[in-house]
């Protein structure tokens, strides 16, 4: 099976793997594409023999809307970290936050962060940023595809993207902070679409469970 769950906040995407594992009684259970503990939305769940399918479906294009908090940083970029500096905020105009937005459109490198779940020399970042340890990451290519603006205020910015594999939005919004002469990290962050998969076809994992025992009475 191919599942589209809504990944609730607070749970990391292992989480999920080990729930529906659970619900099936699959051993062979995965996820395509790791959302982050603070994130919420659409996490691609592979089980038995589909778990094949899911490397396939990550590199997908994604899209995500998320708010950024201007003027403190944390050391994580989202709000699992703690504030590690903080800065004025310039009065911001519509026009302004649009033209920074534009900015990233098309390919450009991004360093992935410490606290995430890349690997370094088989050790995971986030393992390694816990013990304040930073080593050198090397630059991905990425692509960002769409950029729009939702809404702002004179201390947050809600925006939405798509972009290509690989792209990391807490790294973007602290760049897009950066760019409006602050600093920022993620308040928010959903993500609404892997590839073909929707947040409108997503099932929460109740859904999902309510549903699978209907189905083998």
């Amino acid at each position: 099976m191919i599942l589209n769950i809504h990944k609730p906040i607070g749970w990391t995407s292992f989480d999920v793997v080990k729930k529906i594992r659970g619900i099936v009684h699959e051993k062979k259970v995965g996820h395509g594409g790791t959302l982050d503990p603070f994130a919420e939305g659409v996490l691609i769940i592979g089980t038995g023999k589909d778990t094949k399918q899911l490397s396939t479906i990550t590199a997908e294009d994604k899209s995500y809307t998320a708010t950024i908090q201007l003027g403190e940083i944390t050391n994580t970029l989202d709000t699992e970290g703690h504030i590690i500096e903080t800065k004025s905020i310039p009065e911001l105009s519509r026009d302004k936050v649009e033209q920074v937005l534009s900015s990233f459109l098309g390919s450009s490198y991004q360093t992935p962060p410490m606290f995430s779940a890349k690997k370094v020399n088989g050790q995971r970042l986030y393992k390694l940023a816990r013990k304040n340890i930073v080593v050198k990451r090397e630059p991905v290519e990425i692509h960002i595809k769409e950029m729009t603006l939702n809404d702002f205020t004179d201390s947050t910015i809600t925006f939405s993207t798509t972009c290509s594999k690989g792209t990391y939005i807490r790294v973007l919004g602290k760049e897009i902070a950066e760019n409006l002469g602050t600093v920022g990290f993620l308040r928010t962050l959903l993500r609404t679409q892997v590839g073909t998969f929707s947040i409108n076809e997503s099932k929460s994992i109740n859904e999902f469970e309510d549903l699978w025992k209907s189905s083998i009475k």
